[in-house]
């Protein structure tokens, strides 16, 4: 499934302190993109409650018994006027930065995709922001396409 050494399983309880810490790593790398964000302490995710929604995935990959990042697949409701009621949601995509350029969240978002169409969801999305030109050139390598842009005022 992986390059050697790596595997992909679902996410556990006894995984949330390592998520919880990659939780922290993705709100340090994404808030330079975001003069939004509130002061730290603050959190993305309810980590638990999506680790044990049976509608939801949640991914890590692991070597050598450490885990090394993850992602996850929820489901969410579209806007009433779109072609699909519900569609699967990427996101919490993280990788370790020992690990990053090996391929592993592209990995990652492979599995996720299947799951979502294993639940019968025709529509896969995520957000990134615009100016982290990394993730968005990793997220057309696996197939998404750029579909909307939201702007805002200061």
């Amino acid at each position: 499934m992986m390059s050697p050494g790596f595997k992909l399983r679902n996410a556990t309880l006894e995984d949330l302190p390592i998520l919880l810490d990659f939780e922290q790593e993705l709100i340090k790398a994404e808030r330079p993109f975001d003069v939004t964000l509130k002061e730290d302490p603050i959190s993305y995710y309810d980590l638990k409650e999506i680790v044990l929604d049976e509608d939801s995935c949640v991914l890590v990959a692991e070597t050598e018994g450490k885990v090394i990042a993850s992602g996850y697949a929820i489901p969410k409701k579209a806007r009433h006027c779109l072609d699909h009621e519900y569609y699967a949601y990427l996101g919490f995509m993280f990788t370790h930065e020992d690990y990053r350029g090996k391929g592993i969240n592209a990995k990652i978002v492979e599995e996720l995709k299947r799951w979502s169409k294993s639940k019968g969801y025709q529509e896969v999305r995520l957000t990134v922001y615009e100016d982290n030109i990394p993730a968005i050139k990793a997220y057309e390598k696996v197939g998404f396409k750029k579909h909307l842009i939201e702007m805002r005022l200061d």
